[in-house]
């Protein structure tokens, strides 16, 4: 299904009539598998009454228009935010302070951007980084509707070298795009788009320190730590660093990378493990 970015003013989009109550039952879902099987059974149903619209919610105290269609993080999002990341977030909401520095690599619409900015305490900084054209269009649609000064967006891709590099977009499910080919399956298309190591954007952003960091760039994130942590001052290496785990797909050893340089890991999920370095 090829879903057009809709730019209109926001609540154009807003829930209405089965859609909002189907909408309302899926985001007071019970954590059990009950709870979660009638979750997913309410999404089905609304997703066949909007007919590839979009619609307009507030979801972790931000504004945003989201599109349920071949994006499951967006239709997670939109249908049971409640289940999206928990734990990640809440471990990110208790790292706050005054002057927290956050980077979102493979930010696809502003989740964890816009939670930590609606979270933000005094001058909070979020560099919020999307390679894909049209979700980076969403992104930014996103970031416009909320009334957060401290988030900056860029489009681009994170990785070794800058210049350009080949993404590897995956039709079926946008969040898992990636500059690595996962599989041949699934109808993905290559597309070239502009690459930055994460030193060079750093530097170029003008950060002293990074609290946290989120990468959800499916199998690339050696591409961008390993790097970094060569070539960085150990004052500028993320406090924290929130990933998935797909040791699969690495070059390199990264967990150990990671030991090796004073990261412990403090949560794993079913998707995602947090390191964290003190001092």
């Amino acid at each position: 299904m090829d879903i057009r970015n809709e730019t209109g003013p926001f609540g154009q989009f807003a829930p209405k009539g089965i859609v909002a109550r189907l909408l309302d039952a899926t985001r007071k879902a019970a954590p059990t598998w009950a709870g979660r099987r009638l979750g997913f059974l309410f999404r089905k149903l609304a997703i066949r009454q909007l007919h590839g619209r979009p619609l307009d919610v507030e979801t972790f105290g931000a504004r945003m228009r989201l599109y349920p269609y071949n994006n499951v993080s967006e239709k997670r999002v939109l249908f049971t935010p409640q289940f999206f990341d928990a734990e990640e977030r809440s471990l990110l909401l208790s790292r706050l302070n005054e002057d927290f520095v956050f980077i979102d690599i493979g930010a696809n619409i502003g989740a964890y951007s816009l939670f930590v900015a609606a979270n933000a305490k005094g001058r909070c900084r979020v560099l919020s980084i999307e390679p894909q054209p049209d979700i980076f269009e969403r992104l930014i649609y996103n970031i416009r509707q909320n009334d957060f000064p401290s988030v900056k967006a860029l489009e681009c891709a994170v990785t070794d070298n800058d210049g350009e590099i080949t993404l590897f977009i995956d039709k079926q499910n946008r969040g898992e795009t990636s500059v690595r080919v996962v599989s041949a399956e699934g109808g993905r298309s290559a597309i070239r788009v502009p690459a930055r190591t994460l030193m060079t954007l750093v530097r170029e952003e003008g950060y002293d320190h990074i609290d946290a960091i989120k990468l959800d760039v499916e199998g690339a994130e050696d591409l961008i730590l390993e790097p970094f942590l060569r070539v960085a001052p150990d004052s500028l290496w993320p406090k924290l660093i929130i990933m998935e785990h797909l040791h699969q797909r690495w070059t390199v050893d990264l967990p150990k990378l990671l030991e090796d340089n004073g990261y412990v890991v403090v949560q794993r999920t079913r998707n995602n493990a947090a390191w964290l370095r003190e001092g």
